[in-house]
C-alpha cells in the first residue's frame, strides 16, 4: 500500500491504492496539462486586415507614368502602418479531455509522487497562529528538495498564510482548484489531512470534479 510521510510525527499515513497507486499514464498526463495550461490562456491577442486599418481610400499615384510601382492603397499590408495579414484574432484555446480521462490523469500525478515518496501530510492546526518561521521549519525538517506545492482544504484557507513566502513554494492552493498540471509541475506536495481525504474523493469520482481539472 502506498504511504505518505507524516511531518506532525507518528506512522506514515495509509493512502488509498486506487487514488495513488495507479500506473503513470503519460500520454493521459500530457493531454490533461495541455488542456488545463489552454484553458487558462486569454486568446485576446488581435490584429487589423487592410480592411480595419484606418485611411488608405485613395489611391497614393496614378497608375502609370510616376517610374514607381503600382499601388492602390497605402494601407496594403507591405506598407508601413498596413494591415496584417493572417495576423492574430480573438479566440479561445479551450478543448475537451473526458472526463474519465482527466480522472486517470489525475490518478497517476498523485501515485507518481506516492511512489517517490515525495508527498507528505501535516497538521494544520499548528498554523492557526501565522508562523512562516514554523512553517520553513516544517520544510526544512521534511527534508526534501526542490519546488513545494501545498494543497490545503477549503476552510484553511489561514493555513497558507505561514507557508506563501517560503522559498521553494511553488503555490498554496485548495483542493478545489488543484489540477494535473500543478501537480507533475511540483517536486514535491504537502497536504492537510482534510485536503488529502477530498484529493482522494476527487481521484476515485467520488467528489464532482472542477471544470479545471
Amino acid at each position: 500500500m502506498p504511504s505518505a510521510k507524516n511531518l506532525g510525527g507518528g506512522a506514515d499515513v495509509t493512502l488509498d491504492d486506487t487514488a495513488f497507486g495507479a500506473k503513470f499514464n503519460g500520454p493521459l498526463v500530457h493531454e490533461s496539462v495541455r488542456a488545463e495550461l489552454a484553458a487558462k490562456r486569454q486568446g485576446t491577442a488581435s490584429t487589423k486586415t487592410r480592411g480595419e486599418v484606418r485611411g488608405g481610400g485613395a489611391k497614393p499615384w496614378r497608375q502609370k507614368g510616376t517610374g514607381r510601382a503600382r499601388a492602390g492603397s497605402s494601407r496594403s499590408p507591405i506598407w508601413t502602418g498596413g494591415g496584417t495579414v493572417f495576423g492574430p484574432r480573438p479566440r479561445h484555446y479551450t478543448f475537451k479531455v473526458n472526463r474519465k480521462e482527466r480522472r486517470a490523469a489525475f490518478r497517476s500525478a498523485l501515485s507518481i509522487h506516492a511512489d517517490r515518496g515525495s508527498i507528505a501530510v501535516f497538521d494544520p492546526k499548528a498554523f492557526d497562529d501565522v508562523s512562516t518561521k514554523a512553517a520553513a521549519k516544517l520544510v526544512t525538517d521534511w527534508g526534501v528538495k526542490g519546488s513545494l506545492l501545498i494543497v490545503l482544504g477549503d476552510a484553511e484557507e489561514r493555513v497558507a498564510l505561514s507557508f506563501r513566502n517560503l522559498a521553494g513554494v511553488r503555490a498554496v492552493i485548495p483542493t478545489t482548484n488543484v489540477g494535473v498540471a500543478d501537480l507533475v509541475g511540483a517536486a514535491n506536495v504537502l497536504v492537510s489531512p482534510t485536503a488529502l481525504e477530498e484529493l482522494t474523493a476527487r481521484a476515485k469520482g467520488e467528489k464532482k470534479e472542477e471544470a479545471s481539472a
